[in-house]
């Protein structure tokens, strides 16, 4: 019995959570190794929470990555994998494997989870909402470096988003835009999720990803910072206590905040039900970044 009463006070906990959070918009970005981990039974437990989320009211939207994906592909292709700065080299043959890598296998598959779940996904091809110009990055002399389809997308189309969160769809897009000649681009996940939800005017925007969130020592978790504000951000890079995999995450929430979206969230993935922990608790679990 206390633990069936245990169960009930968890649902009460949640219930001023779920009432203020219905209706609202969050983007969701899924992406991290957990998208590889040999147990599907990560995968498929995470899309029953973005279906429990969509069946309380929350219209959800995911943006989802697939680096390892692409990297085997070309592998099988024999194209060797080449990063600068973080960023994935990308000539015309890679933006091909790129595009089917992502608008197909991945995008299926996650939606295939949620389907299973009796959730109701819409795919959505990221060429067809996000509008990129080429990305620019530069060595240490400060010489521009040529990526090649490397996109920063400048702009995103709401319409068929909100047409689909508004019909009671969860939208899954994939991080590739096109520029003004129609020509695919590559994106960053993190940035294409940012970009997603600040022109959404999301409430919530969650990173999904393999680490606990931001930690002061990398290498204890029970360093977590709980809670950070976009004016402790230069301080922890000067620090080093934001860096590689982090920057990219740390400044698409503080571009998505600075669009609007009120809270940004940075949780563990592999960790069962997070997303729901994170969201629906009243200590959460991951690190938490607003204005």
């Amino acid at each position: 019995m206390e633990k069936v009463i245990a169960k009930a006070n968890t649902l009460i906990e949640a219930l001023p959570y779920i009432q203020r959070f219905k209706n609202s918009i969050f983007v969701v970005k899924y992406g991290g190794s957990f998208m590889d981990d040999p147990n599907p039974a990560v995968r498929s437990r995470l899309a029953l929470d973005i279906v429990f989320l969509a069946s309380v009211g929350i219209k959800v939207v995911l943006v989802h990555g697939g680096g390892k994906a692409i990297t085997r592909a070309m592998e099988k292709s024999g194209i060797k994998a080449q990063f600068i700065n973080g960023l994935r080299v990308t000539d015309a043959a890679t933006v091909e494997i790129v595009k089917n890598t992502l608008n197909g296998e991945m995008n299926m598959e996650i939606c295939e989870q949620i389907i299973s779940y009796n959730g109701r996904p819409l795919s959505i091809p990221g060429n067809s909402v996000l509008q990129c110009r080429k990305a620019r990055t530069y060595d240490d002399a400060g010489n521009e470096i040529d990526l090649g389809f490397v996109g920063e997308v400048k702009n995103v189309y709401v319409d068929p988003i909100m047409d689909a969160v508004n019909k009671g769809f969860i939208p899954v897009i994939s991080p590739i835009a096109v520029d003004a000649q129609g020509n695919a681009y590559n994106t960053n996940a993190d940035v294409a999720a940012a970009a997603v939800a600040g022109a959404l005017h999301a409430r919530r925007l969650v990173f999904l990803s393999d680490v606990p969130g931001l930690l002061s020592d990398p290498k204890d978790e029970k360093t977590l910072l709980s809670s950070l504000k976009v004016a402790d951000v230069e301080g922890l890079k000067k620090n080093g206590i934001i860096s590689k995999g982090m920057l990219p995450k740390i400044d698409s929430a503080i571009k998505a905040l600075e669009d609007g979206v009120r809270r940004v969230h940075l949780i563990d993935a592999r960790m069962a039900h997070s997303i729901l922990l994170e969201i629906f608790t009243d200590k959460g679990i991951g690190t938490e970044i607003l204005l």
